[in-house]
């Protein structure tokens, strides 16, 4: 689910790359959700009708409608606890459309762990987090009220990162296709997503690789810290977080160079073969083992500048 909301983005970002955790030492809060990337048409076109994907992941390509009537179309490899969203260049408005887009959202298990996010983001400098509240209208033309949101900023290139918390109205209404709570709070990422992981190999995102620019880095470590990810600086001035499972990679770029660069999987039972499918400009190789890696090679992308 894209973020799609009304501000205005310029400027810079405060912060910077450092080795720690959250300000208070305290549990993780946020978790890795789901992350996009916005593709040249082709790759775009070739992943929507992709026969191996529909076999290999629980896929799906859907048009949501948003806040404030945005909608966007996707195309989705949901597995139970994760997913990723692609999209084509332009299918996003603005320059969230943009090729070499992309973004991320960190959710929370438990309800009220947003408010204790936002509290140490206040703790690590950020002042004035942006909060956000999300809605999906299921074509009735009444919006659902669907998670709540916090972003460090309201000023990126083409990368923002937001922490995220599942609302109780969108558990409740049965079109969520959502399953019970599995206790008191529950609102974590596995009761949201569905069961239809268990009859693909797809079982779940296990990293993500990302290229960014610096200003739009430094606005996404302060939030990572904030849910507990475990934040170490790369040589050259990007970035790894890891916490719950997954591992972010964040390779600090020129703006002409940004977008997604990679996808690793765990699969649902280990295979004995090692199978390459080409999918536009890119490579999903699954096996041998428990795992997929899914590369994204140079798009078509018109040269531009900052």
């Amino acid at each position: 689910m894209i973020m799609v909301i009304a501000l205005a983005l310029a400027g810079a970002v405060q912060g910077g790359v450092s080795s720690a955790q959250a300000a208070d030492g305290g549990r993780q809060l946020l978790f890795y959700n789901h992350a996009y990337g916005v593709l040249d048409r082709e790759t775009a076109d070739a992943i929507e009708h992709s026969a191996f994907l529909r076999d290999f992941a629980n896929f799906q390509v859907r048009t949501t409608t948003g806040a404030g009537g945005q909608t966007w179309t996707g195309r989705y490899l949901m597995g139970r606890e994760t997913y990723i969203e692609l999209f084509g260049t332009g299918d996003l408005p603005g320059k969230d459309g943009t090729l070499g887009a992309s973004g991320m959202g960190v959710s929370t298990e438990r309800e009220g762990d947003l408010a204790r996010v936002i509290t140490r983001l206040r703790e690590l400098g950020i002042s004035d987090p942006v909060e956000f509240r999300q809605t999906r209208d299921f074509g009735d033309g009444v919006p659902v009220p669907w998670f709540d949101a916090v972003f460090t900023t309201d000023q990126y290139d083409l990368f923002g990162a937001w922490g995220m918390e599942y609302r109780p109205e969108y558990f409740a209404d049965p079109r969520g296709n959502t399953e019970p709570a599995a206790h008191p709070g529950d609102v974590g990422r596995e009761r949201y997503l569905s069961d239809g992981y268990r009859d693909h190999l797809m079982r779940d995102v296990t990293g993500i690789r990302l290229a960014v620019t610096a200003r739009d880095l430094a606005g996404t470590v302060p939030l990572l810290k904030a849910g507990g990810f475990a934040v170490r600086p790369l040589p050259g001035g990007g970035a790894v977080a890891q916490g719950g499972g997954t591992t972010l990679r964040f390779d600090a770029v020129p703006l002409d160079q940004v977008g997604l660069r990679q996808v690793e999987m765990s699969l649902n039972r280990p295979v004995s073969y090692r199978h390459e499918e080409r999918i536009g400009h890119s490579a999903l190789v699954v096996g041998p083992g428990s795992r997929a890696v899914w590369t994204f090679g140079e798009q078509d992308r018109p040269s531009r500048s900052g």
